[in-house]
């Protein structure tokens, strides 16, 4: 999200002098089986095929609301108290239908299923409004954006960053142990009959298979095609949300797709993501859904991997041990787990008040 939270850390860390974002050109809902462009602006929801007039009309005076809505100010608030409200209370307010909300909640909020509906509104509201402002950054036709030469380039612009402030690294090291005294706090880890000494250990499930549990599993496609994704009007790059409700499933499926324009594959070619929280040991039958809008490809790849959790208690162990990626493709999750590791190690909270302008997207 150009607004979001990744953002934030990029440009508080400085990280931003490295790497180089593009727009992300499309952001689209799957209804109905077919894909539509997810309205941006209340022009767009005006000719939006995903809502009949009166909707329409319900719908406007609700982005009106959102956009309008200041915690600190209560003449905006219409009388409601968001962290009481839950956001079924407020949406029915407004009268808008289940397909409305599907599409609010899933698309423009990100929620993964639907349990918000009966928590306190404020976290949608701030969500939709996050969108919103994402989307407004670039003035493109999607709140993404995503970096040129792909995702590699923010552990390899980190990297960077921490020699600069004396780092060290030691790459593609096997079968890294971890060590840990008599009280079973950390004291090092040890690969290549080489220990390295360190007095807290930051590490991802794979390490410590003993501190961590299941809770559940990705399964995930990479398409490689040679056409952009059929009906996102040429999209080069485009992000795609399946709500749960459209597929009969407990949770939504997302799609994305980028391209050489990306800088992330050979001129003409195309690479697609298919990722849900997999809910039987078939990730072919149940990314069908997803893989079906793709088109023809030239070849694609499958696989499941299972999530963790850590279940120690760092204060102990002084392992601090992140959670594992979930099926979403916008990282918005996955920088709230960092976050929280960060506060749980330094005793701080990060300050993302940061001076926005300071990450531009690369022109064309």
């Amino acid at each position: 999200m150009a607004n979001g939270a990744l953002v934030r850390v990029l440009i508080h860390t400085d990280v931003t002098k490295y790497l180089y974002f593009k727009a992300v050109d499309g952001s689209f809902v799957y209804n109905k089986g077919k894909i539509h462009k997810v309205p941006a602006t209340d022009m767009e929801a005006l000719k939006s095929p995903l809502m009949g007039i009166f909707e329409k009309r319900r719908a406007r005076k609700f982005f009106i609301y959102v956009q309008d809505y200041n915690e600190d100010d209560p003449k905006t608030h219409e009388g409601m108290d968001l962290t009481r409200v839950t956001t079924r209370e407020l949406i029915a307010k407004y009268g808008l239908d289940d397909n409305t909300v599907d599409f609010i909640g899933h698309a423009l909020a990100l929620h993964r299923d639907d349990r918000y509906l009966h928590e306190p509104a404020l976290d949608t509201v701030k969500r939709i409004k996050l969108y919103s402002e994402s989307l407004a950054r670039f003035a493109g036709g999607s709140p993404y954006i995503y970096p040129l030469y792909g995702l590699g380039e923010l552990p390899q612009a980190f990297a960077r960053l921490s020699a600069v402030y004396g780092g060290t690294y030691m790459l593609n090291k096997p079968e890294c142990k971890v060590e840990f005294d008599e009280e079973g706090k950390v004291i090092g880890v040890t690969s290549e009959g080489e220990t390295a000494k360190c007095k807290k250990v930051v590490c991802d499930p794979s390490y410590l298979p003993n501190k961590v549990r299941k809770v559940g599993k990705v399964a995930r496609a990479i398409a490689i095609m040679s056409h952009p994704i059929q009906n996102t009007n040429d999209s080069h790059s485009a992000q795609v949300i399946l709500p749960q409700k459209q597929l009969g499933r407990k949770s939504d499926m997302y799609l994305f797709c980028c391209s050489y324009s990306h800088n992330v594959a050979p001129k003409g070619k195309f690479i697609a993501f298919v990722s849900t929280e997999a809910e039987t040991d078939h990730p072919e039958t149940e990314l069908k859904p997803g893989i079906d809008l793709l088109g023809p490809v030239d070849e694609i790849f499958f696989e499941t991997y299972d999530r963790y959790e850590p279940v120690n208690e760092p204060s102990l162990d002084n392992c601090f041990i992140s959670t594992s990626y979930d099926a979403t493709t916008h990282f918005e999750s996955t920088v709230v787990d960092v976050l929280n590791m960060y506060t749980l190690i330094t005793g701080k909270v990060l300050d993302l008040n940061v001076d926005l302008s300071a990450a531009s997207a690369a022109e064309e």
